[in-house]
């Protein structure tokens, strides 16, 4: 098999292919079928008829929170918080972005009327993201710190400011689990309608929890794509989960990953037999998957390791021609953006 490298997963992307929003309704957005031998353009309410009864959906359920948080420091300097994680208490950890960074100790006056002390970096003291303790008059707990005051954390190619179509579509009709800072974009194209005709059509389901990290955002900045290092990630796999997936296995249906996320949480488990924990799977060409089938997904960032995952999924000259494909056909990229359904390679 051939050595990939980081330039293998570039390509040029026209600006005004960028979705800024998404569509007037989640089903309507595009679907590139590419499981066949040649790409077919579909509209996304047409997933039903590609799947078959017996195959089981896995979503991920994790709930994007409202991470993104505003303050400023004694001296009167402005600073802007991306929580992270929620740890035990009242403590968090979070991306910083301030011109100069506060010492430990300091507390931070946050917009909304709370504040925010800093108690050094993590997860060590080399560590690239910062431990802070919310304390709020009203004792409300980080979540509900974050629902009052925070901002939706839209992602950085998305260059409005956040409204109330965000606070409603950047998230799934059936996120339940809060924590995630991107929403898992796949899963935004279905809707209670859609969810219930696929259920009419003996097509089961399941979920799975990854809250999603800034991280995904990243680019990867080494050629030599074995020296990147992998964002940390939570995930969760129900035991209700493990056994849909065993009895779908044996009656011969489908698992139908809706979303990396998804596959990253299944393929974790299988790679470390560990139903919950921390992952940092890096999937790259010629990665042996043990789950997934099909995959549902959306058009992901140059150079990106979502890129290299998707290549690895369904093969890298198919995945190159769909993309060039999407991109001759006007479709919309990212997470506001269209989908595409991709079935494993079998080479």
């Amino acid at each position: 098999m051939r050595a990939f490298t980081l330039s293998d997963f570039d390509f040029a992307l026209p600006p005004e292919l960028v979705a800024q929003h998404p569509a007037p309704e989640r089903t309507s957005s595009r679907l590139l079928d590419g499981t066949g031998p040649a790409p077919v353009d579909r509209i996304f309410r047409n997933l039903p008829s590609l799947l078959r009864p017996g195959d089981l959906l896995v979503f991920n359920d994790t709930r994007v929170v409202k991470a993104r948080l505003f303050g400023e420091k004694p001296t009167g300097g402005k600073l802007e918080l991306l929580v992270e994680r929620v740890l035990q208490g009242q403590e968090v950890v979070a991306h910083m972005k301030v011109s100069k960074k506060p010492t430990v100790g300091t507390t931070l006056e946050m917009v909304g009327g709370f504040r925010a002390t800093l108690l050094g970096r993590w997860p060590d003291e080399n560590g690239a993201l910062f431990r802070f303790a919310f304390e709020s008059d009203t004792g409300e707990n980080p979540y509900m710190l974050m629902e009052r005051c925070g901002h939706v954390p839209l992602p950085p190619y998305i260059t409005h400011t956040d409204s109330a179509e965000d606070e409603s579509r950047y998230q799934t009709v059936f996120a339940r689990v809060p924590g995630a800072v991107a929403a898992p974009t796949a899963a935004l194209h279905f809707d209670e309608g859609l969810l219930a005709e696929l259920e009419a059509n003996g097509v089961q389901r399941a979920n799975v929890t990854l809250h999603v990290g800034a991280g995904t955002f990243q680019p990867v900045k080494t050629e030599n794509i074995s020296e990147h290092t992998m964002h940390a990630e939570r995930y969760e796999v129900p035991e209700a989960t493990q056994c849909a997936i065993a009895e779908c296995k044996a009656r011969g249906g489908r698992i139908v990953a809706v979303g990396t996320t998804t596959v990253r949480t299944l393929e974790s488990w299988a790679r470390s037999g560990e139903a919950a924990g921390d992952t940092r799977i890096f999937i790259t060409p010629g990665f042996v998957f043990e789950h997934v089938d099909l995959l549902v997904t959306n058009f992901h960032l140059p150079k990106s390791t979502l890129m290299m995952l998707v290549s690895a999924f369904a093969g890298y000259e198919r995945v190159m021609g769909l993309y060039a494909h999407a991109i001759a056909e006007r479709y919309r990229f990212f997470s506001y953006g269209d989908s595409m359904l991709l079935a494993r390679t079998q080479d």
